[in-house]
C-alpha cells in the first residue's frame, strides 16, 4: 500500500520534524516523500535539508489566484505518487481537487470548530482561547475542504488551560499534543484506507 507521504509548511517545520521520528522510530509507517514550502525564508526548508528530504518551493506570491497556487502544488506532489498530503502549519488556502477529497489534512492548535477559519492560525489561536476564558484547549487534525478549518475532523486531543497562561505557553503545551495527534491521524487514515482495500 502506498504511504507516501508530501508535507506542506510555511513556517520552521517542528511538526515535520516530529513525524520524521517517529517514522524512523518505527512508530508511523509511512514515507516522507515531499516536502512543499510556499516562502523563501521558512525554517522548513533547512529542516528538509537536514533530514535529507527533498524540498520544493511554490511561492504563493508567484501566482494570480489561490486556484493556480494549489494547481501548481498538486502537480508537485502528484508528479512523487504521493498518497496523503499534510498541511503543517501551512498558512495559505489549499483548494483541493475533487480527485484529492479525503486525502488531504491539516492539524489546527485548537478544539474545532472553536477558533477556526480565516485569521486563526498560531498564537492568534492561543491568544483567543486565552481571552475567551476557556478552561480547555488542544488540537484538531481534520481532512481538508475548500474553506479553512471546516472538514471532518480525524483526531483531537485536549490540554488545560491553566491561570497565568499566555499565548507563548499554551501554545507550548497544545504543540506536545500536536506530536501525538498527527501521527494519530495519519496512521488512523491509512489504517482506514486499508480497510477499504480488504
Amino acid at each position: 500500500m502506498n504511504r507516501r507521504i508530501a508535507v506542506l509548511a510555511s513556517g520552521g517545520g517542528r511538526s515535520l520534524e516530529n513525524l520524521a521520528e517517529k517514522i524512523a522510530s518505527g512508530e508511523l509507517e509511512a514515507q516522507l516523500a515531499l516536502v512543499v514550502v510556499n516562502s523563501p525564508s521558512a525554517g522548513a526548508i533547512e529542516r528538509a535539508r537536514r533530514l535529507g528530504l527533498e524540498c520544493v518551493l511554490v511561492d504563493h506570491r508567484q501566482f494570480s489566484s489561490p486556484q493556480e497556487f494549489s494547481a501548481a502544488i498538486f502537480r508537485e506532489v502528484e508528479a512523487r505518487d504521493v498518497a496523503l498530503v499534510v498541511l503543517a502549519g501551512f498558512l495559505r488556502l489549499l483548494l483541493v481537487p475533487e480527485r484529492w477529497e479525503s486525502r488531504v489534512i491539516n492539524i489546527h492548535p485548537a478544539l474545532l470548530p472553536k477558533f477556526g477559519g480565516k485569521g486563526y492560525y498560531g498564537e492568534r489561536v492561543h491568544a483567543a482561547v486565552i481571552a475567551a476564558g476557556e478552561s480547555v484547549s488542544g488540537c484538531t487534525v481534520h481532512y481538508v475542504t475548500n474553506e479553512y478549518d471546516s472538514g471532518p475532523p480525524l483526531v483531537q486531543r485536549r490540554t488545560q488551560v491553566k491561570p497565568g497562561d499566555d499565548a507563548h505557553s499554551l501554545a507550548a503545551r497544545v504543540f506536545e499534543e500536536e506530536k501525538l495527534a498527527l501521527p494519530e491521524a495519519i496512521a488512523l487514515h491509512f489504517a482506514s484506507r486499508a480497510a477499504l482495500q480488504r
